[in-house]
């Protein structure tokens, strides 16, 4: 009689299960930080689960920081029944990873840093370098510029130019494939705003340009589907905001230690 209240409820009982689900994430992580990694200062608990947009296989992504680590290093595990990706630092090996991540364009440690929720002993640390990680995160990524902007400009050109003329069903969806990340980048980044590989791609464009973003999945689909003529045109008015397409006088020299002696 009443459907509104049914779907509110729903919605209720949704919220209600992915708070439950970050509460056990929280717990597990805290867990995991006191008998796996003893004598940690702290840790970032972080990703889907904690932000409440977590599902059934969604893991925990947890930023470990050590007083003073030989070297940092990435593992994965399952704690609690939640797969684990963990990140292990002291404070200098988290600081190199997050200048590197701001210096990319990719701000997934950063991110990861900013957003999660801190557990441990050593609070006070622990907040001083998320509010670092913040103040990185709101900045946002540095202007596109110099070979990195040539580069992305020509990847962008490249393949989009494989684009152009008659080619096989599945030869046109494995170069949209390639195309979807480099084209992505382009957008974002040329736009002032972070990027992302995978999943956040889709996500931060659709932050940014909610109608520009559906263009783009649009055009993605029908290239995925064996059609590319659609996504052709997306990447050559994308291309047009950046100068044109970039192949005449592109170069790109190899390193000096580029070398062996046989």
């Amino acid at each position: 009689m009443f459907p509104h209240v049914s779907a509110l409820e729903d919605e209720i009982v949704d919220d209600i299960q992915k708070h439950i689900l970050a509460e056990r994430a929280l717990a597990a992580a805290r867990r995991c930080v006191a008998s796996r990694y003893a004598g940690a200062a702290f840790a970032y608990v972080a990703g889907s689960i904690m932000r409440g947009e977590g599902a059934v296989f969604s893991d925990i992504d947890l930023v470990v920081v050590f007083p003073s680590l030989q070297r940092a290093w990435r593992e994965s595990f399952s704690a609690d029944g939640f797969p684990v990706e963990a990140f292990v630092h002291d404070p200098q090996t988290l600081a190199h990873y997050l200048h590197q991540d701001a210096d990319s364009g990719y701000p997934i440690m950063v991110n990861m840093v900013a957003t999660g929720c801190v557990v441990g002993s050593d609070i006070d640390s622990a907040r001083v370098i998320q509010a670092k990680a913040a103040s990185m995160l709101a900045a946002g990524p540095k202007p596109l510029a110099g070979a990195d902007y040539d580069m992305l400009r020509y990847q962008v050109t490249d393949l989009a130019d494989d684009l152009r003329g008659a080619r096989p069903p599945e030869e046109v969806a494995a170069i949209a494939a390639l195309l979807y990340q480099k084209l992505a980048d382009l957008i974002l980044l040329g736009r002032g705003a972070w990027t992302g590989r995978g999943k956040w791609a889709p996500r931060l464009m659709t932050k940014l340009d909610a109608q520009l973003a559906a263009e783009f999945d649009a055009a993605f689909r029908l290239a995925a589907a064996g059609d590319g003529a659609r996504f052709l045109a997306f990447a050559d008015r994308e291309l047009a905001l950046h100068g044109g397409r970039y192949f005449e006088e592109f170069r790109q020299d190899a390193p000096l230690e580029a070398r062996r002696l046989e």
